[in-house]
């Protein structure tokens, strides 16, 4: 790890994520924190060209812009151009900056930059694939077949946690959603199955199929999406009672 007297500089950070195992080409869906990165030359916007540096010109970068105010305030507080991301400092920055798209879902938009960012966002609006408990019409299928966190997983892309724990990991709900599609079409009426991400994060790392190291001062993993939720949901379905939570987040 290097750093100028001014902090983390762009070639660093972009070191830091080819070590990490970043590739040309590569589709990131990252959750951040800011903060966890330490003091970096040129703040937020170092950190964009690096991620995207990184993945080069063939490349995508996502991340969620999720509207997550009140549940009663979601859908009617919801502007595509001018909600603001609650989900972190760098996700609000990146929404913000010119050059990048952003799905439309009043509660779990995800915004992209890169060489396919418009294919991953346009389609949110779509009724196809799973449903999920965030599903309100007019907008589509949160998790759906279309939804730009389904095709990241159908593309092969990666998640790079960047400096946070699996509490951030929105795609444990993937993996919720995945178990209850699956519940539903033995039982109309199966419930909601909420797990408990920790636990969950714990079966994962004991894998060791994440690649860890660090981005400037942030620790991370980076993973494949579909290893992740394939595994994680056949693990679910085995020992459900393991990963079960008894309240809702």
């Amino acid at each position: 790890m290097c750093h100028s007297d001014h902090g983390h500089n762009h070639d660093c950070l972009v070191q830091d994520l080819i070590e990490l195992g970043v590739e040309t080409g590569d589709i990131l869906f990252i959750h951040s924190s800011f903060k966890s990165l330490g003091q970096v030359e040129g703040g937020a916007g170092t950190v964009v060209e690096a991620l995207e540096s990184a993945v080069g010109e063939n490349g995508t970068v996502l991340m969620p812009s999720f509207n997550l105010v009140e549940n009663d305030l979601r859908m009617s507080s919801w502007d595509l151009e001018a909600s603001p991301s609650t989900v972190g400092w760098l996700t609000e920055f990146f929404r913000r900056m010119k050059g990048t798209v952003r799905s439309d879902h009043y509660s779990h938009s995800v915004a992209a930059r890169g060489h396919r960012a418009e294919w991953f966002t346009q389609d949110h609006r779509a009724q196809e694939g799973m449903i999920s408990p965030w599903d309100r019409p007019p907008w589509g299928r949160t998790y759906g077949s279309k939804s730009p966190m389904l095709r990241a997983y159908g593309e092969g892309g990666k998640v790079l946690m960047l400096g946070v724990d699996y509490k951030s990991s929105t795609y444990m709900h993937v993996v919720e959603v995945t178990h209850w599609n699956a519940l539903l079409a033995g039982n109309s009426e199966a419930e909601y199955f909420w797990i408990d991400r920790f636990k969950l994060g714990e079966y994962w790392d004991s894998l060791q199929r994440s690649r860890l190291g660090k981005v400037g001062n942030s620790d991370c993993r980076l993973f494949p999406i579909r290893d992740f939720v394939d595994s994680c949901t056949e693990a679910v379905k085995s020992e459900p009672a393991k990963f079960f939570k008894w309240w809702k987040p």
